[in-house]
């Protein structure tokens, strides 16, 4: 059960419409997470600066290779709905999230995402070397902290316990 109330337009303050409305206006929807970080605007918009940040990722990695890093932070957070929004993403382009074929950037992209969780004070040295052959050190900044962007988002669902949104439920993880 959700720990905090989630937000309707409705339940909403000018400010909480107003940034409500923008991401309906970007996106066509909000989503859960969204309607439970409208009860602290300032924390809103801070996380909302995940998408310029993709943004600018997206400028030297591939769709693929941004959808299989974020993929592989949330499944390793355990992030359900996370994780499906991106297996969501992945289907969609016509990918198997189950069984990925990733070219050798790709995998490295998705090494790096899970090192992220898995152990972000030992990642190895073996994978900053790969990284340093393929982007420069303004990129491993900004893959890093885009990953901590995601990582962020994984923590508010999973912390706060926000329910799963229903357009996401027929890419959830089949066990």
């Amino acid at each position: 059960m959700q720990r905090i109330k989630i937000l309707e337009y409705d339940m909403c303050n000018d400010e909480q419409k107003a940034l409500y409305d923008s991401q309906i206006a970007a996106h066509g929807r909000i989503t859960n997470m969204k309607k439970t970080l409208l009860n602290s605007p300032l924390s809103f918009k801070v996380l909302m600066e995940w998408y310029p940040l993709r943004d600018a990722v997206c400028e030297f990695v591939d769709g693929l290779g941004v959808n299989a890093f974020c993929y592989a932070i949330s499944n390793e957070n355990d992030c359900i709905i996370c994780s499906t929004f991106f297996r969501r993403l992945l289907i969609s382009s016509g990918f198997d999230p189950d069984n990925l074929e990733l070219d050798a950037d790709n995998k490295l992209l998705w090494d790096f995402g899970r090192a992220l969780v898995e152990r972000p004070r030992n990642i190895p040295d073996t994978l900053f070397v790969e990284l340093k052959k393929r982007y420069n050190e303004e990129q491993i900044v900004m893959l890093t902290a885009f990953g901590g962007m995601m990582i962020a988002t994984n923590l508010i669902n999973n912390a706060l316990e926000v329910p799963l949104d229903g357009y996401l439920n027929d890419f959830t993880k089949k066990i």
